[in-house]
């Protein structure tokens, strides 16, 4: 069955008469959209539509596909949620709170992930299958139940967002539409572990969004190692990508590079990194490396590099003319953190 938390407010109103077999006055799409953004979750708190439409809704369609969650709540504020759906695969979406008071929810794309990136445990699940428009849009709703007050939206769980690139521009219609939850584009991320075609139908299509590229190397043979996307989308051409999508949307771009104890933070890999930014507007987020036991490097054990390691890096990245932040570890406690999502 159809689940509404899939639509736009005009979207359902739209759809309601085809999934009902009959006419029905716009206004109770509205009225449902209205309760969606108030975080109903089923038919019987909509209690402004009559008895006998919440009936007939509740045979044709559902309020949401997922049909569960388990939450995990860390001492440092994260939360993440293990929702189950409709076919038993489950996925991952993750509340983070930062710093600065930022609340920021990460949502997953795939159940799974076909990418295969050595440092990350999604890819040793390998991939079960795209995730529709509404369960992507229900990690949002299910985020929110715990904090109304989200400020930022990461396509950065589970999956690679631009292999699902289609359900996701609903997904993102839905979180957007300025008669539903009006949550500005501008505050919405997608990593991608570098999908040219995709980051060119981003440019082309849409939903222009601000973007941060997991790069791990600017050494094409180290990260073909480390990441086997580059075998088929390398460096060069993933930089002509990033600068006609800089030309396109007019944004920043964040090369994001998961710092790896000796085998990614040389120097050389500062110069490297740096060649690949030069005439990128950008900025480089390092991302000292979340533990996940058991994950290998050319059958050796993946280490968090020192303190030491990481500051050495950073500075030999800024020497070089690049704009340096590091990512501040939150939810590692319940394997929330970058990298550990499916370790539970």
């Amino acid at each position: 069955m159809k689940a509404l938390s899939g639509y736009t407010p005009d979207g359902l109103v739209r759809a309601l008469p085809d999934l009902l077999g009959r006419e029905i006055p716009a206004y109770r799409g509205r009225q449902i959209s209205e309760w969606l953004v108030r975080g109903a979750s089923s038919f019987d708190q909509m209690t402004n539509l009559p008895r006998s439409l919440r009936e007939e809704l509740s045979r044709c369609s559902v309020v949401y596909s997922t049909t569960g969650q388990e939450a995990l709540e860390d001492g440092d504020g994260t939360v993440k949620l293990v929702i189950s759906l409709h076919d038993q695969a489950k996925i991952e979406a993750v509340l983070l709170k930062d710093q600065e008071g930022r609340k920021t929810a990460c949502l997953s794309t795939q159940a799974g992930c076909p990418m295969g990136c050595v440092f990350c445990k999604t890819g040793t699940l390998g991939f079960r299958r795209n995730l529709s428009a509404a369960e992507i849009v229900e990690q949002f709703l299910r985020l929110k139940f715990f904090d109304q007050g989200l400020s930022n939206i990461v396509i950065m769980g589970m999956g690679e967002p631009l292999l699902n690139l289609e359900e996701l521009r609903k997904a993102v219609a839905v979180i957007e539409d300025p008669d539903g939850f009006n949550f500005s584009k501008r505050r919405i991320t997608l990593s991608s572990c570098g999908i040219i075609d995709g980051i060119a139908g981003l440019a082309e299509k849409g939903p222009p969004l601000e973007l941060a590229i997991s790069i791990a190397s600017a050494d094409s043979e180290l990260r073909s190692r480390l990441m086997p996307v580059n075998r088929s989308n390398p460096l060069d051409k993933l930089k002509t990508a990033l600068l006609d999508y800089q030309k396109t949307v007019k944004r920043r771009i964040t090369l994001e590079l998961v710092l790896l104890r000796g085998i990614n933070t040389r120097k050389e890999d500062a110069t490297a990194l740096a060649a690949f930014a030069k005439g990128l507007e950008s900025v480089v987020n390092l991302i000292p490396w979340n533990p996940v036991p058991g994950l290998l490097f050319e059958g050796k054990e993946l280490e968090t590099p020192s303190t030491g390691e990481i500051s050495s890096f950073a500075s030999a990245l800024e020497e070089r003319g690049q704009h340096v932040t590091i990512r501040y570890r939150r939810g590692q406690g319940v394997s929330g953190a970058c990298g550990q999502l499916g370790s539970l």
